[in-house]
């Protein structure tokens, strides 16, 4: 048994099968919950979770189509898609736990443990529709920028904020309501519930990183916004893409001064490479 928060989500990290990863998550919260695990951090993190064979991991660039759900095909494609983002989303909640606990007081680790069990039901609630479907995870191919987004901000706690929850988890907010509507036109009920059920939850795990990155910024004296498009410019990968649910952003915290200048500016110059910034898409829950 883990004696200690960090050693409860390293294990989390070091999991490589899909189910078990899920087991060791919600174990993870359950203990920290119950008051199992020490508030203390004495291993590091790994630079990257563990990770099976499948599903085989390809560059954006490679990625198939996956159309727009009208066609059994087309909507595995995207459930498939939505379980490997919630699959890396328990990673990313386990190594904001593990990386950057010791430097909050306990109530970011309350909150983060909840993200974490939260995702990880995500994670089982895709896979079992998956399968109801005849599909399973690990079918398709994948590309890896979730985790790339962690390595680039595994040094600043701040800038992982603003660019896990607040852009790449913030973007799902955008386009699942879309997602949504495919599904149910198509008749697909039961995966409609599903989606919708995250949806709910992730305008929680976008409120949870505004208030921790406010708290920081409020700490260190920063405009959160002005901040929050410094570390964004600096740190992310990607465009900020209109059209926005400005209205979910709204209820988790996410205004529009944060975001606006920045995907004006982005429609604008059309994300043109630089030192700081490529093409590479960013991760989207479509």
């Amino acid at each position: 048994m883990t004696a200690t928060v960090a050693e409860a989500v390293r294990l989390v990290l070091l999991t490589a099968d899909p189910r078990a990863k899920v087991k060791a998550a919600r174990a993870a919260a359950r203990d920290w919950r119950l008051g199992r695990l020490a508030h203390a951090f004495p291993v590091a993190m790994p630079d990257r979770p563990a990770r099976g064979d499948r599903p085989e991991l390809l560059p954006p660039s490679r990625m198939p189509k996956r159309g727009r759900a009208g066609s059994l095909r087309a909507r595995i494609a995207m459930l498939h898609a939505l379980a490997h983002i919630e699959h890396g989303a328990i990673d990313l909640a386990a190594d904001i736990i593990g990386r950057f606990g010791a430097a909050f007081p306990r109530a970011f680790v309350d909150d983060w443990m909840r993200v974490l069990a939260e995702e990880a039901m995500h994670f089982a609630i895709v896979a079992r529709r998956l399968h109801a479907l005849g599909a399973a995870y690990g079918d398709l191919p994948a590309h890896d920028g979730l985790w790339e987004a962690a390595e680039a901000t595994a040094g600043d706690p701040l800038a992982r904020l603003a660019v896990v929850p607040m852009v790449l988890e913030a973007r799902g907010l955008d386009v699942t309501p879309a997602m949504i509507d495919r599904f149910a036109a198509s008749g697909d009920a039961a995966s409609a519930r599903v989606l919708r059920r995250i949806f709910d939850d992730e305008i929680g795990h976008v409120a949870t990183g505004v208030r921790w990155f406010e708290s920081c910024c409020r700490a260190q004296r920063f405009d959160p916004p002005a901040q929050w498009r410094k570390l964004v410019d600096t740190y992310f990968r990607g465009a900020l893409k209109p059209p926005f649910n400005d209205s979910a952003r709204e209820s988790a915290g996410l205004t529009r001064d944060f975001y606006a200048a920045l995907a004006e500016r982005d429609s604008v110059f059309h994300k043109a490479p630089s030192p700081s910034r490529d093409e590479r898409p960013a991760l989207e829950h479509q």
